[in-house]
């Protein structure tokens, strides 16, 4: 019969590398549902501060604003009980995620249906520019030759064509969208060099400032005030649709 000699010595080695083991395990573990959740992209670089406010992580609690239609693009009936206004930037990738992934649901339940209409207001991010205020201009341009429905054509083909980051689409491009799109290239390339055009970009970012927006893209949703305003709730980043209909849902109620 075989004695089972019990060495004093290992204990303390097996405790080691069991603790290094569950260190290592649970790292992974962390690793792969934050793979699962988008908080880690493989083989991306990480956020600058500003992409960090435009996108938070977390399901954001709708904070207060007002701001006005001005003169923007309008998508849906005009006369819908709700507005949702969007300041947003052509070269942000969550701007672009927002309109891959929520914006078809938007349309097809609330846009499409005469219970909301979307307003878009321009909010490029200086470390996106030039080229997202030359989207931006160049979809006003869109807009001067064929109205809302061009604009949004137009801005569809942007967010559809662009890789996003101040780098998406460059001015061939855009003028390529143009002639897709059966304007006027003549009369489009000229609007371009247009300051007017310009200042309205930049009297969308100040009245986006004036309402809270700090990121995009920043929605306010909300119904009209005695003085046209809209009156509503701030939802930030790239939020799911989720977020949209807990707070239209109510104001429809």
């Amino acid at each position: 019969m075989t004695e089972n000699k019990f060495n004093p010595i290992l204990t303390p080695v097996l405790v080691i590398l069991l603790i290094i083991g569950s260190f290592f395990l649970g790292s992974l573990t962390t690793k792969v549902k934050l793979l699962e959740e988008g908080g880690v992209t493989a083989g991306a670089q990480a956020p600058t501060n500003d992409q960090a406010k435009a996108a938070p992580a977390q399901p954001q609690q709708p904070t207060k604003g007002v701001a006005s239609i001005d003169d923007d693009p309008i998508l849906g009936d005009k006369n819908a009980p709700i507005t949702i206004i969007e300041f947003s930037d052509y070269e942000c990738p969550f701007c672009k995620r927002h309109f891959t992934d929520t914006y078809p649901k938007l349309i097809k339940e609330y846009i499409d249906t005469g219970k909301a209409k979307l307003v878009f207001r321009d909010f490029p991010l200086s470390f996106h520019d030039p080229m997202a205020t030359k989207e931006a201009v160049a979809a006003n341009c869109a807009k001067e030759q064929g109205g809302d429905k061009k604009y949004f054509e137009f801005h569809g083909e942007i967010f559809k064509r662009t890789t996003s980051n101040g780098n998406g689409l460059d001015d061939a491009k855009i003028k390529t969208i143009a002639s897709d799109l059966g304007l006027n290239t003549n009369s489009f390339t000229s609007c371009l060099s247009n300051k007017a055009m310009e200042d309205e970009v930049k009297k969308d970012i100040a009245d986006g400032s004036a309402a809270g927006a700090s990121g995009t893209p920043t929605f306010l949703i909300g119904k009209s005030t005695s003085d046209g305003k809209i009156d509503g709730d701030l939802l930030i980043g790239a939020q799911p649709f989720a977020a949209f209909q807990a707070v239209i849902d109510p104001l429809l109620q």
